[in-house]
C-alpha cells in the first residue's frame, strides 16, 4: 500500500468518525430533546390538575396582574377551590397567575413556567422555587420585572394570610436579577401603593 493510498484512508477514517459522532449528537436532539420539554409540560399539568381539590372550599381569591400603561398592578377575582395546606396554595395562586388574566391585563410570566417546589418558613416567608420557563415570553426592563415581581407577591400574600414575604429562586438557586433589573437577592414584602386604585 503507497503512501496516498494510507492518507487517503486516514482521511476517509476521520471523516467516518467525525459523521459517526455528528449522527450521534443529532439522534439525541431528535429523540431525546423533546420528551423532556414533553416531560416537564405533563408534570406542570399534573401538578395543576392534583391541587384543584374535590371537597376544598371554594372562594373568590384576589389576584394581581400587571397594567404596563399605569404602571401599577390591577386586582381581579378569581375562583379557586383551596386546597388544605399554605405550600398547596401558593402554587394554586401562581398557577393561577400564570393562567393569565381573564379581563386582559398584562400576563405575569410565562404559561409554561413550572412550581418547582415552595417552602414556608416559620417567619412567614414563601421560598418559591420556579423553572427557567419563568423568563421565556418575557418582556425585559425595570418596569415589567417590577410589576412581574409584585403582582405574585401581592397575590399570595393577600389570598394566604401566613405568608408575609416571598423571597423567589430559579431553577433551585438563589438569582440576583429576574432578568437584570429586579433585584430577587431578598425577600418581598406586599406593596399595596403598587395596586391601582379604582374610581
Amino acid at each position: 500500500m503507497n503512501t496516498r493510498t494510507k492518507i487517503l484512508l486516514l482521511i476517509l477514517i476521520v471523516a467516518l468518525a467525525w459523521g459517526a459522532f455528528y449522527l450521534r449528537t443529532l439522534v439525541r436532539r431528535v429523540f431525546f430533546g423533546p420528551p423532556q420539554i414533553a416531560e416537564e409540560t405533563a408534570r406542570a399539568k399534573l401538578d395543576q390538575i392534583a391541587l384543584q381539590p374535590n371537597n376544598g372550599t371554594t372562594q373568590l381569591a384576589t389576584l394581581y396582574f400587571p397594567s404596563p400603561n399605569d404602571g401599577k398592578i390591577v386586582p381581579e377575582g378569581r375562583s379557586i377551590t383551596w386546597a388544605q395546606s399554605d405550600t398547596d396554595k401558593v402554587r394554586q395562586v401562581v398557577l393561577a397567575l400564570a393562567e393569565g388574566s381573564h379581563q386582559g391585563f398584562g400576563r405575569v410570566f410565562s404559561p409554561s413556567t413550572n412550581v418547582r417546589a415552595v417552602f414556608l418558613a416559620t417567619d412567614g416567608t414563601a421560598y418559591l422555587d420556579l423553572s427557567n420557563d419563568v423568563l421565556s415570553d418575557f418582556e425585559p426592563g425595570i418596569q415589567s420585572e417590577t410589576l412581574a415581581i409584585y403582582s405574585v407577591v401581592n397575590s399570595i400574600t393577600t389570598n394566604i394570610p401566613s405568608v408575609k414575604r416571598v423571597q423567589f429562586l430559579i431553577q433551585g438557586q438563589e438569582v440576583e436579577t429576574l432578568d437584570g433589573h429586579a433585584d430577587l437577592t431578598a425577600a418581598y414584602t406586599p406593596d399595596l401603593t403598587r395596586v391601582k386604585s379604582t374610581p
